[in-house]
């Protein structure tokens, strides 16, 4: 059975559990400690370079770190990636979207302001998170107005990678009233079959 070595508060960890539920594929879950990482390096080094969660260990034992490209490869020749060149681009470009505009954005704002309880030590850069993350959100609504997901018709994983920090957006202090097509999409998402919560019992 594969292993995946899983941090519950994490988004980028949460996106690898949903499309394994959406795919119903078994795993095993290890929780590592997204607060103390004194011990990752000697947990995880040997099973990825950056010693970051989400890894997926196969069934060999061979292992995958980064969730996006997690993500890519669960969904190969399944209906989450298109099988067209044009399309799965596509696809790849809101993944890098996602890690270069919007996660080191909305995902680090959430961290220091409802993980670690510590915003108030970064007043500049909490400020600069923020403003590059409304950024990312309102390219996000002007492009959903007028299609269901982000490739057009389809759910892809690109819905899955970009739902994870968006969905907890205001956790990291940008509330999601003034995104009414950002908010129809999270319910499409959760709408999915197989859908799960981030947080067990949620």
């Amino acid at each position: 059975m594969m292993r995946l070595y899983d941090s519950e508060p994490s988004g980028n960890c949460y996106k690898v559990r949903l499309l394994l539920s959406h795919l119903g594929l078994p795993y095993d879950p290890i929780q590592i400690d997204v607060i103390n990482r004194q011990n990752r390096q000697s947990l995880l080094a040997n099973k990825n370079p950056s010693a970051r969660v989400p890894i997926l260990e196969l069934d060999d034992g061979r292992t995958l770190g980064e969730s996006n490209a997690i993500l890519l490869y669960l969904a190969e020749n399944t209906p989450y990636l298109p099988d067209g060149r044009f399309e799965r681009a596509r696809v790849t470009q809101w993944l890098f979207f996602e890690q270069n505009s919007h996660e080191p954005n909305i995902a680090v704002a959430r961290y220091w302001k409802s993980i670690v309880h510590q915003a108030e030590r970064f007043p500049e850069q909490m400020r600069a998170k923020l403003d590059a993350g409304r950024t990312a959100l309102q390219v996000m609504e002007h492009h959903l107005r007028p299609r269901p997901f982000l490739t057009g018709e389809r759910y892809t994983v690109a819905d899955i990678s970009l739902y994870a920090y968006t969905h907890v957006a205001p956790e990291a202090g940008l509330p999601l009233d003034d995104y009414p097509s950002l908010r129809a999409w999270l319910q499409r998402v959760k709408d999915q079959p197989g859908h799960v919560s981030m947080l067990v019992g949620t």
